[in-house]
């Protein structure tokens, strides 16, 4: 400890603090504990004594021993928090008895029968089992089953009675009461016996203003109610308060850290003042490790009023899990004595591990914020609390523990001082109590419960923590009360198993960023809340402004780039490829690709991680134009910069593994404004690792973009010749580049109109097996039923709805919200509208963005005008935007279902439509009815109800409890159905086998396709569910009886349909009649005519040359079908014609934290 830095200096060691090597700093953290073998085996002796002495001194609490039972680790014990999590809040018997059939049917509860030396748990084993058997109807005889039904019914209102009493229980094991004045009178038990309390008004973070008004009301009255107890001249021995700054702000975040500090300081100055007023300590709690700079600004603005400066009361938490703790004290240490003031420093061992592991994973980020392992938190605890002590002239510490050793280690630090220093002990309400009474009783230390207070309904997410941390398998409090566990094993040396995993590192549950995916790479994250990371881009992205070139291009026709936020700023130009040099450049790219597919795949995959890595090395120059020319904001733009180069990483990969295929030739790849690094690379980069050349068309309105990575593709070896870049509009460059007659396929993202005329011109002047991929939008809709937690949903619907002003495919564009709970959570949805930063993307607390341009613009406000009169919340642009650029207000509409909504909106419009609780298959219904399939959001706790959405909904990506856009590459292929596109998915199995001619049959390949859902690599607390099926009735026109024969196994193949004319049929089946248990029905049709194809979901007619005249026929009159694109099988090695690819992404953390990672012992 260095006592003479300041605190200027302490805050750049926190902020440079070296997180690359979590196993030097749980060294330096052992090396600073210092303690002989001796001493060490002295602790552990003393914690065994406690541990046994607490396990004698009484028997565990019915909850200990609920907790004992029934696991994290087993199926039940996850349903039960499931339940406990849910079941309150849910208004309609309806849904809560279809919750509780969910968590309770199907679920092996006598193996826990009798299990148990509590007879309440046995007891309430039995009932459960008993309840099962009420509620499954399913597994008795018709009479039994009418009996159960009855009962069921007539039991509902008693069943719900007595659940909500027994979570009424539950919650009271962690909740001292639902009022301050009830929690005061309950506190007076205790503090007979010497315990203190620090009160916590229950409160997740808020997500709008009226939250933060109302958790600060409930703040200020509490600490009024609280002050009439603060009796004593010694803080210490008077009751405090802990605070939650999210909950003072519905934009607590770095982001918005100038906002926050202006609008937030004054707030929590005047409940400090009020606190200082009684004589009384508040807390200001902990919050994720994104936010730990933040609140430290927060701290020290307190610090600095002299309004406080005699106040002794000022606390704050830190996390011992967090690698920084220690430059966390030294700041905080180096505050208090530059401001000569005495704070408070509760230190703990942290509440989100398992969020900042996801958190981490999902960015992409190099290092851990938190400890990987419980030892190594265990041991930074200790050399922590050993450090807190000796800040005692101006700290006073707080260790907050329920771990016998710990206790035990900090008493020995405190032993070992010279002098008695002033700290005391705290512990949760509900958890520890035996351990603090023995340890108390006998080392004669002060001790304060942390006590939350607050209604049945605020407790849940607390409430799940709680449970996750006792059920936990490494968690102390589980142990202690497992008395198969020798009190040895439980109070064991976190310094010696520490030691033992940093020289034999085993396999942990916790994966780096860097080795998620087995497959493939991943790409470099950028944590936009590290202000060092942000100075950095700021830097970076001045210095690539002021060192690009002129944009002036002399002698040569341009097309000017405009910044859609400033729409009179022309950001560059680039030259204008002109229609008539189309044709010379379709010739060169077809010249050069027979040379380019005969390079190896290993050489073309490797130009491909080269690209990768360029795209990495000009980070900041790629996303400083997405953010000007493509209005992308901060996180969007790093978002997108990671996917393109995952894209590389995951077609290289897959390429090395597929087996050798034949290349197309050369495609066109046709991308949009919206994606314009991405898409555009994707469909390059896959093209180019299987062997094609490409002719890229960017959209017209992000030519820069495109430019910039077509020289980093060039420069990563890819042949000029190979890759050629046409600039300019649609209707004339991409019109004339898909007329080219040698082009083998185009890759399309963009309308359904625009790609139906692309599907027509191909047709007409390609061979009839040119490939054809197009995304063409969606309908996207998002189900809410009353199960959902309204603040996960508000979340996930701002995300989904007006993150990147709404222009995103994936978008949702109908919100679906049970007719119960609609009032409360558009309420809050309007709240949270309020909340958002409309403005520049280039400024960092920009949320919504400008749309691409004026037609864009105008478009989207006709519609809304339109529509004035169902605005159910709108949030206006501020002037200083609305005459600069694009801009267009989010809005939410009021309507009766998908078939109000005609057309796509693309921008930040949502509706919003409400069903009753049993009328989910009727907005199903109408989500298939509509034709568009790309993405569906399902926000329910009930299982089985995500699993029949899952099922029954025709949509290619469904995201229950999370966002439903940003899918990750390999991850979450992305891609949709019907009106929505043709498939395969990018970023799928099936990509890059489209874009090659396979020299396997189809019916071969059929039988290696996931057909049942398929688990793919995720990050930690996500589940990615992949499938195929079949598209449905499949037109199987020969030409010859081989190939019906060809095409009616490989239909039977893909649980497709086989239809055949009647003639061709009957010729076939003479031949083979083997065939005809898979041909499910003929048609009357002559084998000249081409017929009415609308009706069928796939043709095959296998061309006998690529310049088959009836082949183009039906090309031509497919091309012409005015709905979905319906494909033309034209050989018999083709498999992505035959079958839909399905994604089921699952947020597992929705219920309150990652159960699976906590289950285990890390």
């Amino acid at each position: 400890m260095n006592d003479h830095l300041n605190p200027n200096e302490t805050f750049f060691n926190l902020q440079h603090a070296d997180l690359s090597s979590e196993s030097a700093i749980v060294r330096a953290r052992i090396a600073q504990i210092n303690w002989l073998d001796a001493t060490r085996a002295q602790v552990v002796a003393h914690a065994t004594e406690l541990v046994n002495a607490v396990r004698h001194s009484q028997s565990p609490s019915w909850m200990q021993a609920m907790l004992t039972q029934y696991q994290l680790s087993n199926p039940e014990g996850l349903a039960l928090m499931s339940l406990a999590e849910a079941v309150l809040r849910v208004p309609d018997v309806t849904t809560r008895m279809a919750l509780l059939e969910d968590k309770v049917i199907n679920r092996n509860w006598s193996a826990h029968q009798s299990q148990s030396d509590s007879t309440l748990v046995n007891t309430a084993t039995r009932g459960l089992m008993l309840l099962e058997q009420v509620l499954d109807e399913q597994r008795s005889a018709s009479v039994l089953s009418t009996l159960k039904s009855l009962m069921k019914r007539m039991g509902e209102p008693v069943i719900d009675a007595i659940l909500a009493q027994i979570l009424k229980q539950l919650g009271g094991q962690f909740v001292l009461g639902q009022t301050i004045d009830s929690a005061l009178k309950e506190a007076r038990i205790l503090e007979a016996d010497g315990y203190t309390y620090s009160y916590d008004m229950l409160g997740e973070g808020a997500k709008t203003s009226a939250d933060a008004q109302r958790y600060w009301q409930s703040y200020h009255d509490a600490i009024v109610s609280i002050g009439a107890h603060c009796v004593h001249d010694d803080i210490a021995q008077n009751p405090g308060i802990s605070i939650k700054l999210s909950a003072l702000h519905p934009r607590y975040e770095v982001a918005q850290t100038e906002t926050v500090l202006r609008e937030l300081t004054p707030r929590v100055l005047e409940l400090a003042q009020l606190a200082a007023k009684f004589n009384m300590g508040l807390n200001i709690d902990a919050e994720e490790a994104e936010r730990l700079e933040l609140s430290l600004q927060m701290v020290q603005q307190l610090m600095v009023n002299d309004e406080l400066a005699d106040w002794r009361g000022l606390g704050v938490v830190v996390q011992g899990y967090n690698p920084r703790a220690s430059e966390v004290l030294e700041h905080l240490y180096a505050l208090a004595k530059q401001y000569d003031r005495h704070i408070m420093v509760r230190l703990v061992k942290g509440a989100y591990w398992d969020a900042e592991i996801k958190r981490a994973q999902v960015l992409g980020l190099s290092e851990f914020p938190v400890h990987t392992r419980k030892a190594f938190t265990d041991v930074a605890y200790i050399a922590n609390a050993k450090r807190l002590l000796g800040m005692n002239d101006r700290i006073y510490a707080q260790f907050a523990t329920h771990n016998a050793h710990t206790v035990c280690a900090v008493l020995r630090l405190i032993a070992d001082l010279p002098i008695l220093p002033r700290y005391e002990f705290q512990r949760l309400h509900g958890m520890g109590e035996a351990l603090h009474e023995v340890a108390k009783r006998q080392n004669f230390y002060r001790c304060r419960i942390y006590a939350p207070v607050g209604q049945h309904h605020d407790l849940l997410s607390y409430l799940v923590r709680r449970l996750l941390e006792n059920g936990a398998n490494g968690s102390f409090v589980h142990q202690i009360a497992d008395e198969t566990l020798p009190a040895s094993v439980v109070a064991q040396d976190p310094i010696a198993r520490a030691q033992t995993l940093l020289e034999t590192p085993s396999d942990s549950p916790v994966r780096p960023a860097s080795a998620l995916y087995a497959h493939r790479a991943n790409s470099q994250g950028f944590d936009l809340s590290n202000s060092l990371t942000l100075a950095r881009l700021q830097s970076e992205r001045d210095a690539f402004w002021r060192s690009r070139p002129s944009s002036e291009i002399s002698d040569v026709p341009v097309l000017l780039s405009h910044n859609p936020a400033i729409k009179d700023e022309v950001v560059g130009a680039v030259p204008l490829t002109l229609a008539e040099q189309i044709p010379a450049m379709s010739r060169v790219a077809q010249e050069a690709q027979t040379a380019w597919q005969a390079r190896s795949v290993d050489e073309r995959a490797d130009v491909l991680n080269k690209i990768a890595h360029l795209y990495e090395a000009h980070h900041s120059a790629l996303m400083a134009l997405l953010t000007r020319e493509a209005g992308k904001s901060w996180s969007d733009a790093v978002a997108e910069l990671r996917e393109a180069v995952d894209f590389c990483y995951y077609y290289a990969g897959q390429a090395r593994s597929l087996a050798p295929n034949q290349a197309r030739g050369v495609v066109v790849c046709i991308s949009p404004w919206n994606f314009p690094l991405a898409i555009f690379t994707g469909q390059i980069v896959a093209n180019l690792v299987v062997g094609n050349a490409v002719l890229a068309k960017p959209a017209e309105l992000t030519p820069l973009i495109a430019d910039y990575a077509v020289r980093l593709m060039h420069e990563a070896g890819v042949p000029a010749e190979v890759l050629q870049l046409a600039q300019g509009k649609g209707s004339e460059i991409g019109q004339a580049l898909v007329a080219q007659a040698n082009i083998a396929g185009v890759c399309f993202t963009g309308s359904l109109p625009t790609a139906q005329r692309i599907h027509q011109t191909l047709a007409q002047h390609a061979a009839p097996d040119a490939l054809l991929i197009a995304e063409t939008g969606g309908l996207n809709a998002m189900v809410v039923d009353s199960t959902a937690l309204p603040e996960q949903a508000v979340r996930d619907i701002i995300a989904s709805g007006f993150q990147s002003a709404g222009q995103r495919c994936s978008a949702l564009r109908l919100l679906y919200v049970q007719t119960d709970i609609y009032d409360k959570l558009i309420e809050m949805l309007k709240g949270a509208m309020d909340a958002l930063v409309i403005g520049n993307p280039a400024d960092l607390p920009t949320d919504v963005s400008p749309v691409i341009d004026a037609t864009a613009q105008n478009k989207l406000l006709a519609y809304i005008e339109q529509n004035r009169g169902h605005i159910v919340h709108q949030k206006s642009v501020p002037n200083e935007h609305a005459q600069k650029g694009y801009f267009v207000p989010p809005t939410l509409l009021r309507v009766n279902g998908m078939a109000d909504l005609g057309e796509e909106q693309f921008g930040p419009i949502v509706h919003v439509a409400t069903f009753a609780a049993g009328e989910l298959n009727r907005v199903l219904d109408e989500i298939n009815a509509s034709g568009y399939g790309l993405t569906l959001g399902v926000h329910t706790r009930i299982e089985r109800r995500a699993h029949e959405v899952a099922e029954r909904a025709h949509v290619g990506n469904i995201y229950i409890n999370r966002n439903q856009i940003g899918a990750v590459v390999g991850v979450q292929p992305f891609g949709g159905c019907g009106l929505s596109g043709t498939g395969p998915k990018a970023g799928g199995a099936l990509y890059l086998r489209a874009l090659s001619r396979s020299g396997q049959k189809a019916e071969q390949s059929a039988q290696n396709l996931p057909w049942q859902a398929q688990l793919l690599d995720s990050p930690t607390g996500e589940s990615n569910a992949y499938r195929v099926q079949g598209r449905g009735r499949v037109l199987c026109l020969g030409p010859t009886v081989e190939d019906v024969r060809a095409q009616i196994l490989t239909a039977s193949a893909t649980n497709n349909h086989a239809i055949v004319p009647h003639l061709l049929l009957e010729q076939t089946l003479y031949q083979h009649p083997e065939l005809t248990e898979h041909t499910h029905s003929a048609i009357e049709l002559s084998d000249t005519s081409v017929p009415d194809f609308y009706d069928f979901d796939v043709v095959a007619y296998f061309a006998p040359s690529t310049d088959d005249a009836r082949a183009r026929e039906i090309r031509v009159n497919l091309a012409n079908h005015a709905g979905a694109i319906i494909p033309l099988v034209t050989d018999a090695h083709s498999i992505h014609e035959w079958v839909h690819e399905f994604h089921v992404c699952t947020d597992t953390t929705a219920a309150g934290g990652n159960a699976e990672l906590l289950a285990h012992s890390v």
